[in-house]
């Protein structure tokens, strides 16, 4: 069984980096008692049990936009799994594994690194398709409109997943405020205006 909480915003750069541990640590346990409150309603524990088991029940943290983490936090983090052996994934920009060649201590615990490639034509119909969806809308690739607009987003996306999915929410926020309702290729450019995207 797998759980699953809103991702912790990044710290600042101002932010001491022990306050990313801090929250880590919190949710690890805010998890780990829903995860047990659970398992006592279904009667698979009885009994109470230490406030130090909470943070058994998290096996895997994922960490988006690792490449924002200093030096320092990444020491925090590898210090973390050492004595937790707590499973990390990093996720971040191309290159980001050459970066961790930089930090021996840290680099050898990474077990592999993998490269996303780009969405295929066919998976970047599937992935948009569930965006229609999402926003009341049925996605027609045969439609000119419809065409316009996924070609659009394979020219500003070039694919890119994580690009995709920042987005949609800009393209949702366009249309609410203009009352429109059908994504056309200019309510994909209005919001790809708002959005930092780099070549």
């Amino acid at each position: 069984m797998r759980y699953q909480v809103p991702g912790l915003p990044l710290p600042s750069s101002a932010t001491r980096q022990k306050t990313l541990m801090s929250d880590i640590d919190y949710w690890q346990s805010k998890v780990g008692i829903c995860v047990e409150q659970h398992q006592h309603t279904v009667g698979k524990l009885a009994g109470m049990r230490p406030s130090n088991s909470f943070t058994k029940w998290v096996d895997l943290l994922i960490i988006d936009e690792a490449e924002r983490l200093t030096p320092t936090a990444l020491e925090l983090l590898r210090d973390h799994h050492d004595r937790t052996h707590l499973a990390i994934i990093l996720i971040g920009m191309p290159g980001i594994d050459l970066r961790f060649r930089h930090y021996p201590q840290l680099y050898s615990r990474l077990g592999f690194s993998h490269h996303y490639r780009a969405l295929g034509r066919d998976e970047l119909i599937f992935v948009l398709d569930r965006h229609w969806t999402r926003l009341g809308k049925t996605l027609d690739p045969e439609d000119f409109t419809d065409a316009q607009a996924i070609a659009a987003i394979e020219r500003i996306t070039r694919g890119n997943f994580r690009l995709l999915e920042r987005l949609f929410p800009q393209i949702a926020r366009v249309l609410k405020i203009n009352q429109l309702e059908a994504i056309t290729d200019d309510v994909i450019e209005a919001a790809a205006s708002i959005l930092v995207i780099g070549t």
